[in-house]
């Protein structure tokens, strides 16, 4: 039978590959983060309430995900109670509980032990918010970001389907002389703003730039603004759901020092 590689295979291929590499290490958390995963429960889920089963190992306890059904099934040796969770609602359920992650042990390629201050950081990392600020624009330039960046972008946005139209990545320079990146969402859904803004300043964080920043705007279809973005901005078309509508991303934003990744084991 031939093995299926996922996504977080992929990622943990490159780190497997590369150790030291700090932004290989963020992507692989930002698979973990993005992902459904599938937790291993000591029962069926009763009113809305899951127990997680906890196996204490010699490291201390864990708590075991799968990132395809099939492999939990593998590891239990058939049909197992389980909760489908994105990766950044289990980090979250963990801080502070002092218990680690076990991810796809003895079923994949990517099998791993992640420690409690591994799940710690990723919590911490995923819990802020973006910061409102005010500026006026004077130019657009095209833009100088890191190809990091444009891809973590691309994989971000390709899952904000139907909150927005599009969205351009420019450079820009500011009246009071500052200069930077702008992304332009264009013609977001109502409410839709903060999730965007977050999901773009998640991008930014897992991009593996130190000290980067990057302004976040929104216009309405034909704002004289677009004719300028258009001459020089790197644009993202996002999904456009045809029969249902979209969920919004799942907030995430910087937490502390994102650039340096717990280790993986």
């Amino acid at each position: 039978m031939t093995e299926i590689l996922t996504l977080l295979d992929a990622a943990h291929a490159a780190v497997s590959a590369d150790p030291e590499n700090e932004t290989a290490r963020l992507r692989f958390y930002e698979r973990l983060a993005d992902g459904e995963m599938f937790l291993l429960l000591e029962r069926e889920a009763t009113g809305g309430t899951i127990e997680p089963r906890v196996f204490d190992l010699e490291s201390g306890p864990v708590v075991l995900v799968f990132d395809r059904e099939e492999r939990l099934a593998e590891f239990s040796g058939g049909v197992a109670p389980y909760a489908a969770l994105p990766g950044r609602v289990i980090a979250a359920q963990l801080k502070g509980q002092g218990i680690g992650l076990g991810v796809n042990l003895g079923v994949a390629p990517s099998e791993m032990l992640l420690p409690p201050e591994a799940m710690d950081w990723l919590a911490e990392t995923l819990e802020g918010g973006p910061e409102e600020t005010e500026g006026s624009p004077e130019e657009f330039v095209p833009p100088s970001a890191p190809e990091a960046l444009i891809t973590g972008l691309d994989a971000k946005l390709a899952r904000a389907g139907g909150l927005a139209a599009a969205a351009f990545l420019t450079g820009v320079r500011y009246a009071d002389g500052r200069r930077g990146h702008l992304l332009v969402f264009l013609g977001a859904t109502a409410g839709a703003e903060p999730a965007l803004a977050r999901a773009a300043r998640e991008a930014l964080v897992f991009s593996g730039i130190e000290a980067g920043e990057m302004d976040v705007a929104f216009l309405p279809p034909g704002d004289p603004a677009l004719a300028a973005l258009a001459k020089v901005a790197l644009r993202f078309d996002l999904p456009q759901p045809e029969d249902h509508a979209a969920e919004a991303p799942r907030p995430a934003a910087p937490g502390s020092d994102p650039a340096k990744p717990p280790r993986l084991r």
